[in-house]
């Protein structure tokens, strides 16, 4: 009897020959190209080649994937790069200075007036630029010259007018949104600093970090001491700051979020060197673990806030010293742990 024949095995699937990764192609390209848009295009180019090499997909779904794949780079790729607006500026000037005295520029040559758009927003500026007829491009005015992406997120602090061939070009330097501008282009910012802040209220001091450019939502209070209670917001107005952070001299740049650590006047501050918020606790000079700005007997380590009659030891139908009914314990007139408590 012939042996029965076996069963072909159909190979596996490669990854990348799956859907999931051809989906995985056209996502990234975006995404790829917003961090650098040459990769980008490198991704755009595999994405195509899935979409097209043995892919099963109809002829109108690959067109339709393909189609968004582009739009998408398209959509993140930012402008042109700035030397060319820089170097048109310079040889305007250049040629300005070989000019001849007395001799006019051809009309070709003239770049017409241009609007002040300094202190908006770059995509504001830059619309309405385009519209008036210049080619715009900008570049980072700080000294750090960062690659300049997404243009609502930048605000004009310098513009520069030259032409581009026959037509007019606007260069933008520009600075991230809510910094303050450099006194010339590529410069450092000139962020402000924090003020000394120790012993002014809360309230004065919470103004001046405002004032500096933090929004309300990023400046926080805490206590100062590690066994104090920071009251209800409202309460803790006039209680003193003993320490913050950002400290004195720091810069305050947009995304500062500033600490206030508080006390209250009758509790003083810690001593500068021990620290604050988590690790200095409130003076407690009877060490019943009362902290005395809140302890009535701040002498008698025996009676504390929970205990005033005294601090209750199993088998002593009596208070610990100190309380005022102790002697006559015996006698059923003392403090009983039992009436007290619900350990009975």
């Amino acid at each position: 009897m012939p042996a029965p024949r076996p069963t072909p095995t159909v190979p596996p699937r490669r990854w990348w020959r799956t859907n999931r990764a051809r989906l995985g192609c056209v996502a990234a390209v975006p995404l790829l190209g917003l961090v650098e848009p040459r990769l980008g295009g490198v991704v755009l180019i595999v994405a195509l080649v899935l979409l097209w090499w043995g892919s099963p997909w109809p002829k109108a779904g690959r067109i339709a994937a393909s189609v968004a794949a582009m739009v998408l780079l398209g959509a993140v790729v930012p402008d042109p790069p700035k030397e060319t607006a820089r170097d048109t500026v310079a040889d305007a000037k250049a040629a300005d200075i070989k000019r001849p005295r007395g001799v006019a520029p051809s009309p070709s040559a003239t770049t017409p007036p241009a609007a002040d758009y300094r202190g908006q927003s770059l995509d504001v500026a830059y619309g309405r630029a385009r519209k008036a007829g210049f080619l715009v491009t900008s570049h980072d005015a700080s000294e750090k010259d960062k690659f300049v992406r997404g243009r609502s997120l930048w605000t004009v602090c310098f513009q520069e007018a030259g032409r581009t061939g026959t037509r007019p070009a606007l260069d933008f330097g520009v600075v991230p949104r809510g910094a303050p501008c450099p006194k010339e282009d590529g410069r450092p910012i000139p962020w402000p600093t924090m003020p000394e802040l120790v012993w002014k209220t809360w309230r004065t001091a919470r103004a001046e970090v405002v004032a500096l450019g933090v929004p309300t939502d990023r400046v926080e209070a805490r206590k100062a001491y590690r066994n104090d209670t920071l009251p209800e917001e409202g309460e803790y107005d006039d209680w003193r700051v003993c320490a913050h952070d950002p400290a004195e001299g720091e810069k305050v740049t947009g995304d500062t979020r500033a600490t206030l650590y508080l006390s209250s006047r009758d509790n003083g501050c810690p001593e500068p060197d021990r620290g604050t918020g988590t690790t200095v606790d409130l003076p407690d000079r009877d060490g019943d673990r009362d902290p005395d700005y809140r302890d009535p007997f701040p002498d008698d380590r025996d009676r504390d806030t929970r205990f005033p009659n005294g601090i209750p030891r199993l088998g002593d139908s009596g208070g610990a010293g100190g309380s005022s009914g102790s002697s006559g314990g015996s006698h059923g007139g003392g403090w009983s742990v039992c009436r007290h408590t619900r350990w009975c």
